[in-house]
């Protein structure tokens, strides 16, 4: 993604410089929204800009090439795909009980790329 420039128009005007940006960068998270205005790399009519900058008609926004890395769905190695299916202990079509091992986490987050939930996502692909 290169550097942009856009155009504040007048659906836009008065609008903080913030949500501007979180509206044109969906999916960026709003740590690095704010990252990136607080290093200076967001620029209002070549200038810095705080986030709390009233957007005015015809303001130029710089917008710096921002990478987002890819959220898509993470697949469980062979290994825990084992470990989970021995640790079911009931399922039907609309219920799965497993009793998780401890020590594996629940949910992917700081550090952790692959939780529970993430792995029987992957097992239980939707065809």
């Amino acid at each position: 993604m290169a550097v942009s420039f856009k155009t504040v128009d007048e659906f836009s005007e008065g609008q903080r410089l913030d949500n501007y940006l979180l509206k044109h960068l969906k999916g960026v998270p709003k740590s690095h929204v704010y990252r990136v205005i607080r290093k200076g790399e967001v620029r209002v009519n070549k200038g810095r800009k705080k986030a709390e900058y009233k957007l005015q008609l015809d303001d130029v926004v710089r917008i710096p090439p921002i990478r987002v890395s890819e959220s898509g769905q993470v697949e469980a190695s062979d290994n825990l795909k084992q470990l989970l299916t021995d640790s079911v202990l009931y399922e039907d079509k609309g219920l799965l009980i497993i009793n998780k091992p401890s020590g594996l986490a629940v949910h992917s987050g700081s550090g952790v790329t692959i939780g529970v939930i993430e792995a029987l996502r992957s097992m239980y692909k939707d065809p």
